[in-house]
Formats: structure tokens, sequence, C-alpha cells
């Protein structure tokens, strides 16, 4: 009588390993990317208000706000997030997204205003790599 044999040979077995290995090499990065960039995206958010404020400050004083205060916003230090450690309005109405190390410790993006005619056009700038922004800040 032939014995049949029943199980994986250590090849199959080697061979699953393997490939388990490179789908996590390609997946562990593209996943670490997805999350800073759900970050970043939650600066903007919070900024939303902000973006906001000054524009409703331009539309009636005429210029833009130099303080979170002439906005009409609470203090920078008190607009938090989970990876946002302030939104801070500074000169000539520019609005300042400062991460924290969930981003990258310090990392900052910029919204500066611009006069258009019948609106008020942004402008992003700053440290955060410009593939973990928002389409629309690239």
């Amino acid at each position: 009588m032939k014995k049949t044999q029943q199980g994986f040979t250590l090849i199959e077995l080697m061979i699953v390993v393997a490939i388990i290995g490179i789908l996590a090499a390609v997946a562990i990065p593209s996943y670490q990317d997805y999350t800073k960039r759900a970050h970043v995206a939650e600066g903007f958010s919070l900024a939303g208000a902000a973006k906001l404020a000054v524009a409703e400050y331009h539309a009636s004083e005429g210029a833009f706000p130099t303080t979170n205060a002439s906005a009409g916003m609470s203090s920078a230090t008190s607009i938090t997030g989970n990876a946002v450690r302030s939104v801070s309005v500074g000169a000539a109405g520019a609005i300042t997204i400062t991460y924290n190390t969930k981003v990258t410790a310090g990392a900052t993006v910029v919204l500066t205003p611009s006069n258009a005619i019948g609106s008020i056009k942004w402008v992003c700038s700053g440290g955060v790599a410009t593939k973990l922004r928002p389409s629309n800040c690239r």
C-alpha cells in the first residue's frame, strides 16, 4: 500500500512566508503615509473655522486680521487636535497650522489669503511634505 502525504512541505511554507513578507513590505509604508495624510487633513479641518473668521473680518473691516483675538477666535493653543498643536492667525491674515509629532514635530502649513475680486484666494505653503497635503494644497 502506498502512503499518501498530507500537509505542507517545507518549501511550500517558505514560499507562503516570503509572500507575506513582500505584502507587509509594501503595505506598511502605504499605511504610514495614509495615517499622516489623515493627521494633516485634521489641521485643515480645524483651520476651516479660522478661514471663515478671516474672511468675515476682511469683509467687514476691509483688511486682514493679525491675531486670533482680532479675528474673533480663541487663542491659538486652545485650537488643538489629535495631531495639531495650534492654529494661529498672524500678519496679513496668514493662518499657521502647527503639528505635533504625529506628523512631524513642529511642522507647519501656512494658509495665506489674497484678495481676489469678490472672494479670498488661499495660497498654501509650509514644511509639511507635499505628498501629505490635501490635493487643493499641493
